[in-house]
């Protein structure tokens, strides 16, 4: 007994350590969590007692009935109920004698995975457990012994009670969700009052069983909770910006004219004046504060100054009809004419001439790119 209790106390500090190791996950594929769970098994085989009597064979058939549950995937307990056919022997005069009795075992075992145990997974469907327990047995319908009493002294009660001490192991396989099968082998340490040998050591009986288990009160598979979380993400994009000024603008025109004519929209000449006057108008609307300039001439080579000067007058003035009837505004015209006094051109036909000169200012914008960010909140699942 010293052996089997040091046994049992290595099996509890072994469960300790299991139940640190054992994780409470579920594994892939399984709709449910393998543990914790209960069970009922009901297993049946034969047993024999060994006797000091090597002629006689105590072989019975036996049975069991349990209730248990697996805590962890490494971790269990059972209640074990064992019996209940079995037979004794004695020595009398003439040969050694079986006689038949009832009895019946219960055990509160430990039940160690040993798959899981040492495996990288909570769940194998074939798993090897070991067992260890501790309970009583009583024992009677001992009739044939009790008679013998004269022949056995110890044989003096028809019932009697001793200890049991187990150690065993299991082999389990998951065939579905909720059943298995399994084949276990116990060594069963009792006292000498088990049977009703006269020694004084302890008996040990043997059972090989094969049976079936129950499995239930699983948990339903966690729903994988989804956790979100906010960040500020930070956006860096290119904008356009302006800086203001104000740009002078100049343009100038020439009005060219034939011999002794002064027409202003003479279509015979380079530059018709309707292409004048609309390009004068583009650039009084895209400028402000703007003065328009008129200066006449004629060529020195034909007439006389007086002729010239008043060919270069009728010019100015039907320059300037021609742009306030184009709706520019008379105030901001200035009308000046040289006649041949002055020659502006080194050739002498483009002489006749109307120099038409705009000025104005135009506010302008310069465009440049800079960085510019913006900041947006985003949300995602951490798990």
């Amino acid at each position: 007994m010293i052996k089997f209790r040091n046994l049992l106390a290595a099996a509890v500090l072994l469960s300790a350590s299991a139940t640190a190791y054992a994780q409470d996950t579920t594994e892939d594929g399984l709709d449910y969590k393998p543990y914790p769970h209960m069970f009922v098994g009901v297993q049946g085989g034969a047993q024999t007692t060994f006797t000091n009597y090597d002629n006689l064979k105590l072989i019975t058939p036996t049975a069991s009935l349990s209730f248990g549950s697996f805590f962890t995937p490494v971790v269990g307990a059972r209640l074990h109920f064992n019996g209940m056919w079995n037979k004794g022997g004695f020595e009398n005069a003439t040969m050694d004698q079986k006689y038949d009795y009832k009895y019946l075992t219960s055990d509160l075992d430990l039940m160690l995975n040993l798959v899981t145990l040492f495996g990288k997974k909570n769940y194998y469907p074939l798993n090897v457990y070991l067992i260890g327990g501790i309970g009583l047995n009583y024992a009677w319908d001992n009739d044939d012994a009790y008679a013998m009493k004269a022949v056995m002294p110890m044989a003096y009660k028809k019932d009697r009670f001793s200890h049991n001490g187990r150690i065993g192991a299991q082999l389990d396989w998951n065939v579905a969700k909720h059943l298995s099968l399994n084949l276990e082998v116990d060594a069963n340490s009792l006292s000498d009052r088990y049977n009703s040998k006269t020694n004084n050591k302890d008996d040990w009986q043997l059972t090989v069983q094969a049976g079936l288990a129950f499995k239930f009160g699983y948990k339903k598979k966690p729903v994988q909770e989804e956790v979100w979380e906010t960040r500020v993400d930070t956006i860096w994009y290119d904008d356009i910006a302006y800086t203001p000024r104000v740009e002078d603008g100049t343009i100038t025109w020439n009005v060219f004219y034939k011999i002794r004519e002064s027409d202003f929209n003479d279509p015979d000449v380079n530059d018709p004046a309707d292409a004048q006057l609309s390009a004068i108008g583009a650039f009084l609307k895209d400028h402000r504060e703007c003065k328009v300039s008129l200066k006449s001439y004629a060529d020195v080579q034909t007439g006389n100054p007086k002729i010239n000067m008043g060919y270069s007058q009728q010019r100015s003035e039907k320059a300037v009809k021609a742009l306030t009837d184009a709706g520019v505004d008379p105030s901001i015209i200035t009308a000046e004419y040289f006649g041949d006094t002055v020659q502006p051109f080194a050739e002498n036909d483009k002489n006749r001439v109307t120099i038409i000169t705009a000025t104005g200012l135009k506010d302008v914008k310069d465009q440049y790119t800079v960085k510019k960010y913006r900041t947006k909140e985003v949300r995602y699942r951490v798990k």
